[in-house]
């Protein structure tokens, strides 16, 4: 059977969402316009290239085409990072979508994803979670007055036993009553009003990677500012407490990883965000913070609830960090966003630049 002409998809031409036609074998058939556009490559270079070489670096929009094939239904994902050759990713929503002309064949809808509508639905996330906080820290505060009756019984009690080894049992009450009043005092710590003043983002960064280093010398931590930036509005203290909390969270990623992609690295860089929404305001210009290891990524079961109170992708980690992180950053009318993949994580701060 003579392979498809091109001009059997003519009419994809003029489609202002990006499409390619993939054949029976994950070859492609077809790349429109539109596509070539978006992922910033000729279609005369993608055609006849195996999509599983072409998307090499992106695994989650070769994992959706394999879905619809074996399922031969339409696979729809909302956001994927998507990467072409040396080109850096891109977030693409895509429809994956086989088709019966020609037979086994597959067509990938490709279009961009707004970043407002997504800094937008970030921001919903986020009161939904402050909601979530609030009800943990009414919680932590019903929780903390029987907790102390609990341990001033256990040391009344240690008095009273007779012999030295029933002892063991009352300080395992305490200890354990310790353990708890301490994680209902990180709960019910991030209440403070932030105090408002000149901030140079830069000088919080310095302080934050000279915490790092003093803690773990072993990671290397590079620089990549833009020296340009003025200084912004700000609780300074609250800032380095939520870049801390998000560098000591990398550190310990890396970590756990035992090394499993090279030396840990952390990167701080810092750029201009332009037409940005923040607490459904509109700013012509924002300040974007980013903060990016070589970790093993984010397990891809919990990403979608990192900034929840008490989600934690390491054993013992009590998913405070990141939690705390990000409402310092809300009260200081920010908002934190995080990619993930293995070898490459990005969690970026966005805070409004005075006008």
């Amino acid at each position: 059977m003579m392979p498809p002409s091109p001009s059997e998809f003519s009419g994809l031409d003029c489609l202002s969402t990006g499409a390619l036609v993939l054949d029976a074998d994950d070859r492609i058939l077809y790349v429109n316009p539109a596509a070539e556009t978006l992922l910033g490559v000729s279609g005369a270079l993608l055609v006849g290239d195996a999509a599983d070489h072409v998307f090499e670096r992106s695994p989650e929009l070769r994992a959706a085409i394999r879905t619809a094939r074996s399922e031969q239904e339409t696979v729809i994902e909302y956001e994927l990072e998507v990467a072409v050759s040396s080109h850096p990713p891109i977030r693409l929503g895509c429809s994956i979508s086989p088709l019966d002309t020609p037979l086994h064949a597959i067509l990938i809808e490709m279009r961009a994803v707004d970043p407002h509508l997504r800094i937008a639905r970030l921001e919903q996330a986020r009161l939904q979670q402050e909601a979530n906080r609030d009800l943990l820290r009414n919680l932590a505060h019903e929780i903390k007055n029987p907790l102390g009756g609990i341990r001033g019984a256990a040391q009344l009690l240690e008095y009273e036993l007779p012999r030295e080894s029933l002892r063991e049992y009352t300080q395992v009450i305490i200890k354990e009553s310790d353990r708890l009043q301490s994680l209902m005092e990180r709960l019910l710590t991030p209440h403070r009003m932030p105090r408002f003043g000149a901030v140079n983002i830069h000088e919080v960064l310095e302080r934050v990677r000279s915490l790092i280093l003093a803690e773990t010398p072993s990671v290397l931590l590079r620089r990549d500012y833009d020296v340009s930036l003025p200084e912004i509005r700000a609780d300074a203290e609250q800032l380095i407490q939520a870049t801390l909390n998000i560098a000591r969270n990398a550190v310990q990623a890396m970590q756990g990883n035992g090394h499993g992609h090279g030396q840990g690295e952390i990167i701080f860089r810092t750029r201009v965000a332009r037409q940005i929404t923040l607490e459904s305001r509109r700013y012509r210009l924002g300040l974007r913070v980013e903060i990016i290891d070589n970790g093993p990524g984010i397990p891809e079961e919990i990403r979608e609830q990192i900034f929840y109170p008490l989600v934690s992708g390491r054993e013992g980690g009590s998913g405070l960090g990141l939690a705390v992180a990000q409402t310092l950053v809300a009260q200081n009318h920010g908002t934190i966003d995080c990619e993930s993949r293995p070898g490459h994580t990005v969690f970026s701060i966005f805070l409004p630049l005075p006008t």
